[in-house]
This record gives C-alpha cells, structure tokens and sequence, in this order.
C-alpha cells in the first residue's frame, strides 16, 4: 500500500479514506495478516507494517494488533480472546499465557521478538489475581525484565476477559528475528 501526502490531505483523512479500507480487505482476506503503508512527505518517508490477528474488534474500532514504525513496536491491548471465545475462562494465569503468546505472535510478523520489549502494562479485573498474572509475565519476561506495570481496572470489553496487556519494543538488531 503506498500513499504519496498531497498538500491539504492529513493523515486523519488519509486513514478514513484508505487505511481502513485497506485493513477491512486484509482482514477479510486472511484473518492473521501484516500489511506494510509508506506514508511519503515532502523530505521523508516512513514505512509503518501493521500486524492484524483477527480481533472481531480491529476492523470496528479501527486498530492493528501491532505496529512497527523503524525500529519501535506498539503492541495494542491484548486479550486472550480468540475466534470469539476466551482462552482460560476464569483463570488469569492461562489468560496471560495466552495474551503473551499472541503479543510474542505479533512481534515475530514485524521482525520483533520478547528480547526487544521494553516495557508491559497490564491491565487487570482483579488485583488479587497479581500473583498468578505475574507469575505468566515472568515466565516469559524473566530474563528480559522490561519496565512493567500492572493495574486494576473495573471491567474489560467481555466481562469473561480477566487480563489485558500492552507491550512495547525497540529492535536492537541483536537478538531480534
């Protein structure tokens, strides 16, 4: 997909009028599909590859799973939702098993991996569960130790949804698929 800015044109409009076109076709055609936009400027250009995984929600709210732009990654908030059913109904340490695979999923189809993280947000029903929650993060983080928070929140879109994570990288180039 190419785009070449016209004077007057914003991103906002371009997005309307193009992106979301766009990701609708990929997500149609494939549920599990990365798609690369050059946004061209008057001086500079920026390549930005965007992952979608098939979230009855990206194609409704206008979203990716993930972004890479350079050598930065954004990983949206995850769920352990999949194909309309929630992974690990009622334990939230098998949701963010789930969550973090799909996020390490997501980082791999940009060129990204775990070692590249530099930071989690986890977002949680119930701060009770911390222990189980962290216990999952650890088993993936816990030679990477990114910069993480956790914090309760009063529901999530489903209220089976225990858990949701955000995660953020920088590609170092070592170690990174």
């Amino acid at each position: 997909l190419g785009y070449v800015r016209k004077p007057g044109n914003t991103f906002d409009s371009f997005f309307k009028d193009h992106c979301l076109k766009e990701s609708k076709k990929i997500f149609k055609s494939n549920h599990q599909s990365v798609a690369a936009l050059s946004i061209q400027g008057e001086s500079e250009m920026t390549e930005r590859t965007r992952v979608f995984t098939g979230s009855p929600w990206e194609p409704v709210v206008g979203y990716c799973r993930a972004i890479r732009v350079g050598d930065r990654v954004e990983v949206a908030g995850t769920t352990a939702m999949k194909e309309g059913e929630v992974i690990g109904a009622g334990s939230a340490y098998e949701q963010t098993k789930t969550i973090l695979t799909t996020i390490e999923e997501a980082l791999h189809q940009v060129g990204a991996n775990l070692t590249d993280v530099v930071r989690t947000r986890m977002f949680v029903t119930d701060i009770s569960k911390w222990e189980e929650i962290g216990k999952a993060h650890g088993e993936f983080f816990k030679d990477i130790q990114p910069v993480a928070t956790m914090v309760e929140v009063r529901a999530l879109i489903d209220p089976r949804l225990l858990v949701e994570i955000e995660a953020e990288a920088v590609v170092s180039g070592v170690g990174s698929c």
